[in-house]
């Protein structure tokens, strides 16, 4: 039986998160992939951590509202202070599963670098309040290069193995029901497969 990964560890490494570039490499590649989203009324980062996807896709989609959702409050504290006083983003301290939004209610749904950490029960939940047509763009390791300690991958979902290919990788998009999908690798020590995918419209 799996653990879920607790909301503390990642209170516990929310004030050096970031610290590590990684997190806004990713967070970048993944909204400079998606296919042009003209005036998107709603952008959902799931897992925002403290809310590098969020604020990328603020500033380059211009999306009427954003939603990020965290299940750490430290990690979500560290983000709203990225943006304060800034209406158009609604920092939630919340599961990844549900999303606690209407079907078809978001033109964007993003999960940088956590996926791996949520389980299979997320895509088709990111399936489901996308509206026809919407994208869904995500991130997860490339199995080669994801060592994680044995504490830790005790904790990690049974349901949802890291790929270890592209085919693996997009594989995931396409058991959820989505369509149109592309995936790329990143380059350097840490590898991360970069999927995008669209609800059939």
């Amino acid at each position: 039986m799996t653990v879920p990964v607790p909301a503390a560890r990642f209170d516990a490494v929310a004030d050096v998160y970031d610290d590590d570039p990684h997190h806004l490499g990713i967070a970048r590649q993944l909204v400079a992939g998606l296919r042009p989203v003209p005036e998107p009324e709603l952008v959902v980062d799931v897992a925002t951590g403290t809310g590098f996807a969020a604020l990328v896709a603020l500033e380059a989609l211009a999306p009427r509202r954003v939603l990020a959702v965290d299940i750490s409050p430290r990690m979500i504290e560290k983000a709203a202070a990225k943006a304060p006083g800034n209406g158009r983003v609604e920092w939630r301290v919340a599961p990844a599963v549900p999303l606690g939004l209407p079907d078809g209610a978001a033109d964007v749904v993003l999960c940088a670098s956590a996926l791996h950490l949520i389980g299979a029960t997320a895509p088709p939940e990111w399936r489901r309040v996308l509206r026809p047509g919407g994208q869904a763009a995500f991130s997860i390791p490339v199995a080669a290069d994801f060592h994680p300690s044995p504490e830790f991958a005790a904790s990690l979902p049974a349901d949802l193995a890291v790929p270890a290919d592209e085919a693996g990788a997009g594989h995931i998009a396409r058991a959820a029901g989505f369509g149109s999908v592309r995936v790329t690798t990143t380059s350097g020590p840490r590898r991360s497969f970069l999927v995008f995918a669209r609800v059939p419209a």
